[in-house]
């Protein structure tokens, strides 16, 4: 075989791996699962950050009214707003 045929053969199978790379597509529940993994883990991550930095407050300086409560709540809103702006920036990508 001649080189310039191995090289023509070796270009072609490159160019057909660049291409599908670039046109990689997901299926509609390997987009849902992303997705979703995506909203549970921004939501959830604040939330429980919130419950931990609660309970040490409410340990460290006891009040009138309950630190984890007012931080899980503030985690949760906060994680809800992260993962609205998220499914918005996707939603605009496709």
């Amino acid at each position: 075989m001649s080189e310039d045929y191995l090289s023509k053969k070796i270009g072609k199978k490159e160019a057909r791996k660049l291409k599908a790379r670039s046109e990689r597509r997901y299926s509609a529940l390997v987009k849902g699962l992303r997705m979703t993994g995506l909203v549970g883990w921004t939501v959830a991550t604040p939330t429980l950050i919130g419950v931990a930095i609660g309970k040490w407050l409410d340990r460290a300086w006891p009040a009138n009214f309950s630190w984890t409560l007012t931080l899980l709540m503030a985690g949760l809103i906060l994680g809800c707003f992260h993962a609205w702006y998220w499914l918005k920036r996707e939603s605009k990508n496709d």
